[in-house]
Parts: structure tokens; C-alpha cells; sequence
């Protein structure tokens, strides 16, 4: 009878292990979840359109700013007196363009009568023409001079936060030097990285859960795109563009990751994310059942 019963316990722990260790293996390599996972952003590199000294800084390293808020401003005295003098070159120019169309329109009535040569009235159209393209010249220089004012406030192109802000009031910006960078607070995403075995159960509109490594609360997301294409590292192209194959082959193959883009849908307002954080992401619902969920979700509930 004890025989039995031992036999019958060592049956009963056999079998819960292999149970057990075929429902981690399912859960590791297929079960759509990973903690390779990274919180993205776009950033706006902010450089000055303009060069001179930076005038007045109204914002601060780390501070939220809205699209169409100043950053920065340029020192503005010279690009006023250049606006000035492109407007009076204009004026200038205007005057002698209306001056020798005058001028041409005495000459066409003169023609009339016969009192004037061709070749004079022709003299007379071209130095108009000639005047009216200078004039044109100048309007475009003065439209430049305005927009080089205008460009002397630096504003920000996306709501965003201010970072990395490395200039203050006093410096000398250079045109085209950035001066800080402004990261998009309406582009927040997550980057997952789910090994291969598991993206055939990803789709695009999937819904999951993302848990910070912070341990704040549980935001929602949902799938946006799978990449189409990683590097290969084994296999490049040589100098002739020839494949270039590694004539070693490993028995054991790591699964490779693919990269799956999540758009965050519902973040918890008092949650704070920056963009390079980890995190774990758990896809909520899946195509491809396994035995042991229960075991798989309380796992998933202790990551």
C-alpha cells in the first residue's frame, strides 16, 4: 500500500512539473509579452534661424512650453535697422521704376506724331523694365529683412518640453547652432522589442498593457505597426556587394527581436514618463491560447 502511494505521489509530481515546465516553456518563447521595451519621443533640436546675442531667455531646463511660445530672443536692434534701410531702398527704387514709366509714357504719345526714333522708345521701355525688376529686387530683400526680424524670436514648434538647455541670456547664438532641444509631449510612444516566436500573435490595433519599471500605475496602448526589417549581423555585404555569409552556424539560435510600435491611449495623469524609460509590455489578449494561463497571468501580474 505505501508503495503505491509513493508511486502514485512521484506519478502525481512528475507529471505537475512536466505540466509545469511545458506551460513556462509556452509562456517564455510564444506567450506575447516582453520587458525589452523602451518609452520613445520625438526631439525637436531647436537652433536660432538668425545669429546675434541672446536678449532674453524666458524659459528654464525642464519646463512645458506650447507650440507658438517664445524660447528665446535674438538681440533685435540690427535687424530693425537692416528692415529699415531695406524698406527705404525700396521706397528709393519704387520712385524711379514710376519716374521712367512716366517717362516711357511720354515717349509712346510722342511716337504718335512721329517725332521720336524707334530706337529711343526702345531705350525708354527697357530702362522701365530694367527699373521695375530692381524695384522687385528690393521688395524681395525688404520681405527678407522682415522675416530676419521676425526669426529673431525663436519659438517652439511643438507643445513640448524644454531639455538640455545649454545657452542663457548674454551668449552669441550662431545661426544653425542648436541651443536645446524640445521634446514633443503629444508623440510619447513605446518601442517594443517581442522575439520572433512571439509576433505572430501581434496584430496592428492589438490592445496591451505597459508597466514602467518604476512601478507606477499600468498604462494602456495599442499596436501600431510591426517593423518589416532588422539588420542582419551574421550576414553583411562585402566590398563587391557580394553576400558576405559566415561559414559558422550555431546549432542554438537565439530568437530575434522585432521592434513593434505601441501608441499610448490612455496615460494616468499624475504618471510621469520620460522618454528612455523601461518597461515591461503584456499584449491583452492573444490568438494563440495555451494551456496554464492561469499560471501565465499571475506571472504577468508579478512583473
Amino acid at each position: 500500500m505505501h508503495t503505491a502511494l509513493r508511486v502514485l505521489l512521484t506519478f502525481v509530481v512528475l507529471l505537475a512539473a512536466g505540466f509545469f515546465g511545458y506551460d513556462m516553456v509556452q509562456y517564455y518563447l510564444y506567450s506575447p509579452w516582453t520587458r525589452d521595451a523602451r518609452v520613445r519621443a520625438e526631439v525637436v533640436t531647436v537652433a536660432p534661424d538668425v545669429s546675434g546675442y541672446i536678449s532674453d531667455m524666458p524659459v528654464r531646463n525642464d519646463q512645458f512650453v506650447k507650440k507658438g511660445d517664445i524660447l528665446f530672443v535674438i538681440d533685435q536692434e540690427r535687424y530693425r535697422l537692416a528692415l529699415a534701410d531695406a524698406e527705404a531702398t525700396a521706397a528709393a527704387r519704387l520712385a524711379q521704376h514710376q519716374m521712367l514709366l512716366q517717362q516711357l509714357e511720354r515717349r509712346l504719345k510722342l511716337n504718335l506724331g512721329l517725332t521720336i526714333t524707334e530706337e529711343a522708345l526702345d531705350n525708354a521701355r527697357r530702362q522701365s523694365e530694367q527699373a521695375d525688376a530692381s524695384y522687385q529686387q528690393s521688395i524681395a530683400a525688404r520681405d527678407l529683412a522682415a522675416l530676419n526680424l521676425k526669426r529673431t524670436e525663436v519659438r517652439a514648434a511643438v507643445n513640448g518640453f524644454v531639455t538640455n538647455l545649454n545657452v542663457k541670456a548674454g551668449d552669441y547664438a550662431s545661426q544653425g547652432k542648436p541651443a536645446l532641444a524640445l521634446i514633443d509631449s503629444d508623440s510619447f510612444r513605446v518601442d517594443a522589442y517581442f522575439e520572433e516566436t512571439k509576433i505572430p500573435q501581434i496584430r496592428a490595433g492589438s490592445t496591451v498593457k505597459i508597466r514602467l519599471m518604476n512601478g507606477g500605475a499600468v498604462l494602456q496602448g495599442q499596436v501600431e505597426s510591426i517593423a518589416r526589417g532588422i539588420t542582419d549581423q551574421d550576414n553583411r555585404d562585402g566590398p563587391e556587394l557580394l553576400a558576405a555569409v559566415n561559414p559558422t552556424f550555431t546549432w542554438v539560435r537565439l530568437a530575434q527581436r522585432i521592434p513593434v510600435r505601441i501608441r499610448l491611449t490612455d496615460v494616468p495623469e499624475d504618471t510621469l514618463i520620460s522618454a528612455g524609460m523601461t518597461c515591461t509590455v503584456i499584449l491583452n489578449e492573444t490568438t494563440k491560447p495555451h494551456i496554464g494561463t492561469g499560471i501565465k497571468h499571475a506571472m504577468a501580474a508579478l512583473l
